[in-house]
């Protein structure tokens, strides 16, 4: 089974690349311009714009820093001071102020309600913390999309993947010092008491090898006590529960292991396989394989598990089709499995009714609480309708797509078809998926689009690529669906509030169990901030317009950044904007992402984050927040 096509291969680091600036002169010096209206206890806002900087031989633009729409009192009337800011890298800051009845005011589409109170009450490390362990990564392959941190409903546990991390030794609690089987993969559970989090348990597979990235996914049930992990380039020919795991013949084939916790303590319960994996030496190098568990989701009751393959090759449609059938290649497919006390059982052989070759089926899953609503993306699906259910065609060349499965006494059926609203070519839908217990909210990351009008349900957006700039640019968004009995709609479509080129957001996105909280990274922010934009309307103002000024001269290119949305009355709003307290470039802040069931607590992965002093490079560590 050999790999999908380099062209179809998501790109997840955009250093030293990207598409040329346009033609016709030098680039313009860099400039933020804002607008504030301010008189008592009136209106404020800010709005930048008309960025655009050089750097490591990629152009990146910002629309946005942040804005912030307060209510106006009308007591205080009269006339408003609108203060146009500019900062200018290589001169000063200049301020011009103007007046303006308030009817004048510019309208700004971009609204951040007043911050929460977020604060960050935990930075995680691996107890044998090494180089190049990547810690809290996204996925295998450094930048893949994967979920390599679960936390339980409750906040209390706390499980992180390291998938480089090169243990040679098994099961729980062995030897850390062995460092003999390179990306074996190693997860590290933590709990927590108060504040304070202590790590709990060291875990490795049954079956360590070379390169199987054991904790390239991983995901918890709402009690904390069972844990399913991934290892999508484990090689082993065994076929279904618990079969044979001492061979290494499919390179990349993919294993889930299933842990449990009694008390404190943690045993192995499963080692799953697909009903497909394949025959012994039917290939030998590596992209042979179906890399099962490429993406993972637990239901919150524990006792159902999907693991996606998005390299698996057959052409069947709908449910429990031919799986022995190899003429789709990299189509992918979705595996459901179900426990019964404490066996393990397929369930379910899951394919879209649209299922074709190259389209990366089970890029991204999610599971509801109980584990009867399922949501797949197909990242490469290239329909070019959009919204729920439209006409199947290949017009739209990797655009994305969400399927939407349900379950009624052990059988499984398509309930939906989904296409953002704004759908383009390329835009990668289905990055990154997440799903409320209930199974009625749904959130898609989408990456790779490219509009940059910043904020919630912005205008435009429908044919965003810049002109001269190329299509891809990988600004990213996020679209969150809603169910109403059976019957599927978009309930919002997200921007950062600084959408910029090159960020990725939505490339990890989590949503809380209540489905009212949502925090969207963007793992290749390059804003230097630190800490989170504070809530008191005054010190915002002031620390939105010297830190812009900062941030231009000391960017640090693809440290990261999270954002936390909160929903009300069916209204999104952006609560947050996040980055790690010892922000540094190339840290990669939102490599991957969990909230809890009221969405209150958080964690941020930072995959290449190098450790105190710097001293450890690309060892990775966690944030968790908490307000």
């Amino acid at each position: 089974m050999p790999p999908f096509p380099a062209s179809q291969v998501p790109e997840r680091s955009r250093r030293g690349a990207g598409p040329a600036g346009p033609a016709g002169g030098p680039d313009k010096p860099a400039l933020f311009q804002g607008f504030v209206w301010a008189y008592g206890n009136a209106a404020a806002s800010i709005a930048a714009n008309n960025a655009r900087k050089t750097r490591r031989g990629r152009m990146a633009e910002t629309s946005c820093r942040t804005c912030a729409n307060y209510t106006y009192n009308p007591a205080h009337s009269g006339e408003h001071i609108m203060r146009q800011i500019a900062v200018v890298a290589t001169v000063a800051l200049l301020l011009l102020v103007t007046v303006h009845p308030r009817a004048q005011a510019p309208t700004l589409n971009r609204e951040i309600a007043p911050m929460l109170p977020v604060k960050q009450i935990a930075y995680l490390r691996a107890s044998n913390a090494e180089s190049l362990d990547h810690f809290a990564c996204g996925g295998g392959n450094q930048g893949h999309t994967g979920t390599s941190i679960g936390m339980s409903g409750d906040g209390q546990t706390l499980a992180v993947g390291a998938p480089f991390e090169s243990g040679g030794s098994r099961g729980i609690n062995g030897n850390q010092n062995d460092n003999s089987m390179y990306a074996a993969g190693a997860v590290y559970v933590f709990t927590r008491n108060g504040n304070a989090w202590t790590q709990q348990a060291y875990v490795k597979a049954s079956n360590p090898g070379v390169n199987d990235h054991f904790g390239s996914s991983v995901a918890l049930s709402r009690d904390g006590n069972t844990m399913a992990v991934a290892a999508h380039w484990e090689s082993s020919a065994a076929t279904g529960v618990n079969g044979n795991q001492n061979d290494d013949s499919i390179p990349q084939a993919g294993a889930v292991y299933v842990f449990t916790r009694t008390g404190t303590t943690w045993t192995q319960q499963a080692y799953i396989k697909a009903s497909n994996t394949g025959k012994a030496d039917e290939g030998n190098t590596p992209g042979d394989g179906d890399q099962f568990g490429f993406s993972l989701a637990l239901s919150g009751d524990g006792n159902t598990l999907a693991a996606g393959a998005i390299t698996e090759d057959s052409a069947a449609q709908g449910i429990n089709g031919n799986d022995k059938d190899d003429s789709a290649l990299s189509a992918g497919a979705v595996y459901v499995f179900s426990r019964t006390g404490t066996t393990w059982r397929q369930q379910a052989y899951v394919k879209p009714a649209t299922n074709e070759a190259g389209d990366l089926f089970g890029f991204s899953v999610g599971l509801s609480y109980d584990g009867s609503t399922l949501a797949a993306a197909a990242f490469n699906e290239s329909t070019s309708g959009r919204g729920i259910n439209p006409p199947h065609d290949n017009k739209f060349g990797q655009s994305g797509a969400l399927f939407v499965f349900t379950r009624q006494n052990g059988s499984w059926s398509q309930q939906a078809f989904i296409k953002g609203s704004r759908s383009e070519p390329s835009d990668g839908f289905g990055y990154a998926t997440s799903i409320s217990s209930d199974g009625n909210t749904i959130a898609v990351g989408v990456g790779d689009e490219s509009c940059l009008t910043p904020g919630i349900d912005p205008p435009g957006c429908a044919d965003d690529a810049p002109p001269g700039r190329g299509a891809n640019i990988w600004a990213g968004a996020a679209y969150v669906f809603v169910r109403n009995g059976t019957t599927w709609s978009e309930q919002s479509f997200i921007k950062a509030p600084n959408a910029r080129p090159y960020s990725s957001f939505g490339a990890r996105l989590a949503l809380s169990g209540d489905g009212n909280s949502l925090a969207v990274t963007s793992y290749l922010e390059d804003s230097a901030g630190r800490g989170i934009r504070p809530p008191n309307l005054r010190q915002f103002l002031i620390q939105e317009v010297f830190n812009a000024w900062r941030e231009h001269k000391d960017e640090a290119e693809e440290s990261g950044a999270a954002y936390l949305f909160t929903r009300t009355a069916g209204k999104w709003t952006a609560g947050a904007y996040i980055k790690g307290d010892n922000t540094d470039a190339g840290d990669e802040f939102g490599s991957a992402v969990a909230l809890n069931d009221d969405g209150h607590t958080f964690v941020v992965g930072a995959h290449q984050e190098d450790g105190p002093n710097n001293a450890v490079a690309d060892s990775g560590a966690a944030y968790v927040f908490a307000y």
